[in-house]
């Protein structure tokens, strides 16, 4: 398809996107930078220091990026479960520009705990306790705590937008579970906090929505396949699922944010489960390769339908 981005469409409006250094929150801030807006890019990995993660990626680079695209990149570090840290941000946000137009909670910090496929399907009482609660304060407190102290920069006029970022829809998530009783609750908790902060955010003219990518092909993703974005291709069918074919850059559900973002009208999304595929049918734009990746409904149309209960 024949799309590129409207450099003008966010231009003066300021976004921050917690948890930008890799994955889909650097391709959020990347495509939010795409439109022209200026985008505040938090995490714990700089130049100077790392998280426990031990990747290279880091928020300056991203904020790099974001001045590479036609954007304005400011990369902040710090950690979204020091409350006190986040304070800290909310002051400096307010005396700097007195109000955010856009808050993207995409922090997750536990790709690591949550463990490869083979400790998936493991039940509750054989995982690690401390790794598992620690799994949901990092998917789910990080982000409560970081709306709790940036949404009064936000409310002050109409027409802000909060996304939260997860795996798997409200619709897709209820009927599956989702590898751990750890991750299933974190990830189905996050469709629910956009849900409640929707309904508390519609008074003042703001909405809040969530949305998930589909299969990610972030820099974890590719490294685990052994392939990088540009012969990504190569690892379909020899270490990856097919449905690795109908993967997505992290620009895609960039651009579904940044799409979100510039509609005068996007309260007519609030407090929904969107998928960044439903969101590139609904305003037309596409991945960096010009297509419209859509693995939901492909895993959807995949699965066998369920069998019907005998009537005991």
């Amino acid at each position: 398809m024949s799309w590129t981005p409207d450099p003008g469409g966010l231009r003066g409006r300021v976004a921050v996107v917690a948890g930008a250094t890799r994955g889909a929150g650097r391709g959020i801030a990347a495509a939010l930078g795409e439109a022209g807006a200026t985008v505040i890019c938090t995490g714990r990995t700089t130049r100077s220091r790392r998280s426990e993660y031990d990747r290279p990626e880091t928020i300056e680079e991203t904020a790099e990026i974001v001045n590479g695209l036609g954007g304005t990149g400011v990369a902040i570090a710090l950690d979204h479960l020091d409350s006190g840290q986040v304070q800290t941000l909310a002051s400096r946000i307010g005396d700097d520009y007195g109000h955010i137009d856009v808050l993207v909670n995409d922090i997750w910090g536990a790709e690591l705990l949550k463990g490869g496929p083979t400790v998936w399907n493991t039940p509750l009482w054989e995982l690690d306790l401390d790794t598992g609660l620690r799994i949901l304060r990092l998917a789910i407190d990080t982000h409560i705590i970081t709306s709790h102290h940036l949404l009064p920069l936000m409310v002050d006029r109409p027409g802000g937008l909060v996304v939260e970022v997860t795996d798997g829809t409200t619709a897709f998530n209820a009927s599956r579970y989702r590898i751990s009783v750890f991750y299933d609750l974190a990830k189905v908790s996050v469709n629910r906090l956009a849900f409640s902060q929707g309904h508390e955010l519609a008074p003042y003219g703001a909405t809040a929505v969530a949305v998930t990518p589909g299969f990610l092909r972030s820099e974890l993703m590719l490294e685990n396949f052994g392939v990088s974005e540009e012969n990504w291709r190569d690892a379909v069918g020899r270490n990856a699922p097919p449905s690795f074919a109908m993967s997505e850059t992290p620009r895609y559900v960039g651009r579904a944010v940044a799409a979100l973002a510039a509609d005068p009208d996007r309260a007519r999304w609030n407090q929904q489960s969107l998928t960044s595929a439903e969101l590139a049918r609904a305003y037309g734009f596409v991945d960096v390769d010009g297509t419209q990746p859509d693995v939901w409904t492909d895993i959807e149309a995949a699965e066998p339908e369920p069998a019907e209960p005998e009537p005991a």
